[in-house]
């Protein structure tokens, strides 16, 4: 999974970044819009895992990763300029899913936070850059149509994209679109940055922190959000777990920055875990709520779903009660799904299969 960090300069990005990930990375290196993003890969915290290792004893632990990106920050009239910078773009289409980084602190350098200003100052440059590229395809098409190059694909093309130029001037995003699938595959490529999930982050100064409630609810009616206290949290990410733990109980914080962003990502993107067991390694695998045994068989390796024949399966919590592999068969736990079996969070797959 990758989320994206993105914001107005000075809105905190990369301090929030580094509370995430532990990173040092230099908090005012983006004067420039040059500049390149930093990346990073945090581990998502699962206590099941932590259980699993200790009961196997594997050679090899591996926990789900979320990859966090922080972006270059853009300036107001980026897109009426001629669109966001292309590098911002270019990555951006990447990503799973874009966290919003919104300032909710004074500084010297700034006017007064305005978050709700700030979202929709994004939201609109998010939605000029995909209209930039709607009319530029479609400018495209019109010359196809004039040289006689008019087919059935390109006419369904056109009135797709017709759909969306329209819905992107109503200062609406494009998933708000209602789409058949054969219409998302004919926009795959465009990675429109109004399709995808967004997640807001309001990072507030240590004084104002969990006293945004009114804000937080009136942002919640329309997005996914979380509020960090981003200097406090990246300096509790640089302490130790007992001092840090300790700092998090005074600011009344259940969570670390990390934990929060990875609960919060999964539930927006719908994401689960299943896991997989043994003395070579014990691992946490990612896929979508709704997915099957054969889609986690391809998330493990293609030739797993090639050759499938069935998953042996049981869950996490009657493994934990049953304390054994042994109990859990003997106690009819042990079960043999096909492949349209759905998945549930925390199901210890095996998977047979035949290449």
């Amino acid at each position: 999974m990758k989320i994206g960090l993105v914001g107005l300069p000075n809105s905190g990005k990369t301090t929030i970044f580094n509370a995430l990930t532990k990173s040092e990375a230099e908090v005012t290196s983006y004067a420039s819009q040059k500049a390149e993003p930093h990346i990073a890969i945090i581990e998502v915290a699962d206590e099941r895992v932590t259980k699993l290792t200790e009961m196997y004893q594997p050679k090899k632990t591996t926990f789900a990763t979320i990859e966090v990106v922080d972006f270059v920050g853009f300036s107001e009239g980026s897109s009426r300029d001629g669109g966001l910078p292309s590098s911002f773009v270019t990555h951006i289409k990447t990503m799973d899913a874009i966290a919003l980084v919104i300032r909710n602190f004074g500084d010297t350098f700034s006017d007064p936070p305005d978050p709700l200003g700030d979202i929709d100052t994004i939201l609109t440059e998010f939605i000029l850059s995909d209209l930039i590229i709607t009319e530029n395809r479609l400018e495209k098409i019109g010359e196809a149509f004039r040289r006689g190059k008019k087919t059935v694909e390109l006419e369904r093309e056109e009135k797709l994209l017709r759909r969306i130029e329209e819905t992107l001037n109503e200062n609406r995003p494009v998933k708000d679109i209602e789409m058949t699938g054969e219409d998302r595959r004919i926009i795959s490529g465009f990675q429109y940055l109004t399709q995808k999930q967004l997640l807001v982050i309001v990072n507030s100064s240590e004084e104002n922190f969990s006293k945004n409630s009114a804000l937080i609810n009136e942002i919640g009616e329309r997005f996914s959000v979380i509020e960090f206290a981003g200097n406090f949290e990246m300096e509790l990410s640089r302490l130790d777990d007992e001092e840090g733990t300790m700092f998090m109980e005074d600011m009344g914080i259940e969570e670390s920055a990390r934990d929060r962003l990875t609960r919060a990502a999964y539930e927006l993107l719908g994401l689960i875990s299943f896991l997989t067991v043994g003395t070579d390694e014990v691992r946490a695998w990612t896929i979508h709520r709704g997915d099957t045994a054969l889609d986690a068989a391809g998330t493990i390796h293609s030739d797993l779903a090639r050759g499938f024949i069935r998953a042996e399966c049981f869950s996490y919590e009657n493994l934990v009660e049953c304390g054994s592999e042994k109990v859990v068969r003997d106690q009819g736990h042990f079960r043999l799904e096909g492949k349209e079996y759905v998945i549930s969070d925390g199901d210890i797959l095996g998977i047979r299969f035949s290449v």
